[in-house]
């Protein structure tokens, strides 16, 4: 048995909800607006509070505010005869279970409520094994990992850490290859130096050796003044050269030379420039076997081998996907100025048994887009978005979105609710007229 708060300024609808939540075998309280409302949270205590939004002293969302500070884990249910797109907005953002609308549907509200209290059993529930669990999972290490595996990658970062030898990482998209690079720079002995990061895929074959070498004036059409590249931006850093499977041949030939002589000329140049930085290169592929096809430099490779790194993807190390689901969730409910630290046990499960194709990164989306999904402080299956298996046998895949593209769309929907109105979209949102001049600048929404 709950104990169940109405607050509602309507009689008539105070009786009708009060019949039918005890039929339901739960305590019923009554209040005809939201000051006594609040007096008989702190009276009683409820479970769950079904409120009106539109009341004469004060609206359910000023209601709602004033629970969540008395304590956060009441479930509340919003309802009004008004359907209003800002004040949806609002009431989830500010912690409510759910909102619907007037007239009533007596048996829907039974199964939300019934939902909203099972919700509130599985946290209390979890809320002890937090509090011993926290020192093992809540990690603050930019690295996660407990497996053979992990921890002699950890080995290898320290051996690395005293030497600027040449390294090369090998794994699977998403299995973190750039973290492990940016470990290795800013705990060795030229952290205080820059870390400079190129994608070899991402140019072409002249604009990359532009970026890397830097050019001189006129060196080519669009050439209009000198530019330093990644070698001379590094200094004494590091040189991170992402997925470098992609770089071209000839290319591959001039960076042998820098690795070799340690130097290097710009583009159009004629003065050769020292190299002091320390290059590491990552790839999805296995170099060795692209040698074999003769599609990367054997000389270049060996250069850049030095040290190898070979990162496990997540499937191989799935006893470290616990560690990771803490880790990644402080970040993402700090980013998303959320909540959600409770894991249920089939969730955690449902997660350790899935393979995750995308590795850390996936695993991270996935997370991300559950926490913007959630009305309370538990990751709930529901909104766990895995890709599915089809019959034949391949993966269909499920739209993750970035952190910025859920900004975007957000403020995008409120914009359009508001007919453009930049003052009611500065209320809505909860930011500076300054910030929302800039998002709307960044994301070019007009």
């Amino acid at each position: 048995m709950a104990k169940l708060l109405i607050i509602d300024d309507d009689e008539q609808v105070r009786e009708i909800l009060n019949v039918n939540l005890k039929e339901l075998g739960h305590k019923v309280f009554l209040a005809e607006n939201g000051a006594e409302g609040i007096a008989a949270v702190e009276k009683y205590s409820p479970d769950l509070i079904i409120c009106d939004l539109i009341m004469p002293d004060m609206n359910g969302l000023q209601v709602l505010e004033k629970v969540k500070n008395y304590d956060v884990h009441i479930q509340v249910i919003l309802f009004t005869a008004y359907y209003d797109m800002s004040s949806i907005i609002k009431a989830m953002q500010k912690g409510a279970f759910d909102y619907i609308q007037k007239p009533l549907d007596i048996e829907q509200l039974k199964i939300k409520i019934n939902r909203a209290l099972q919700i509130q059993t599985i946290s209390q529930q979890l809320e002890a094994h937090i509090s011993e669990e926290g020192e093992e999972y809540q990690l603050d290490n930019s690295l996660i990992g407990r497996t053979p595996a992990m921890k002699e990658i950890f080995k290898n970062i320290g051996q690395l850490s005293s030497n600027k030898v040449s390294v090369l990482i090998q794994g699977e998209s998403g299995t973190g290859k750039e973290l492990i690079a940016k470990v290795i720079h800013y705990n060795g002995i030229s952290k205080d130096q820059p870390f400079v990061a190129i994608n070899c895929t991402a140019l072409s074959r002249e604009l990359l050796e532009s970026e890397l070498f830097g050019h001189v004036k006129g060196a080519f059409t669009g050439a209009i003044k000198d530019k330093k590249g990644k070698f001379e931006l590094a200094r004494e850093g590091t040189v991170f050269l992402d997925e470098i499977s992609e770089m071209s041949l000839e290319l591959q030939a001039k960076l042998l030379r820098v690795l070799q002589e340690r130097e290097f000329e710009k583009v159009g140049g004629e003065f050769t420039q020292s190299m002091n930085a320390r290059i590491i290169a990552a790839s999805n592929k296995d170099l060795s076997k692209l040698v074999e096809e003769g599609k990367f430099r054997e000389d270049l490779y060996y250069r850049l081998k030095v040290f190898t790194i070979d990162l496990p993807p997540l499937r191989e190390r799935k006893e470290d996907i616990p560690l990771l689901v803490v880790h990644f969730l402080k970040k993402l409910n700090r980013e998303l100025h959320k909540n959600v630290m409770k894991v249920p046990m089939n969730v955690m499960e449902l997660l350790q048994d899935y393979d995750w194709p995308g590795n850390v990164r996936e695993l991270e989306n996935v997370l991300m887009q559950a926490i913007v999904l959630s009305s309370n402080d538990v990751l709930l299956e529901e909104n766990i978005h895995l890709h599915k298996t089809l019959n034949n046998g391949h993966l269909q895949k499920v739209e993750l979105i970035s952190l910025e593209e859920v900004e975007k769309r957000h403020i995008k929907m409120v914009l359009e609710k508001v007919k453009g109105d930049k003052q009611k979209a500065i209320e809505i949102l909860g930011i500076s007229k300054p910030t929302l001049y800039n998002k709307l600048e960044k994301y070019k929404l007009t």
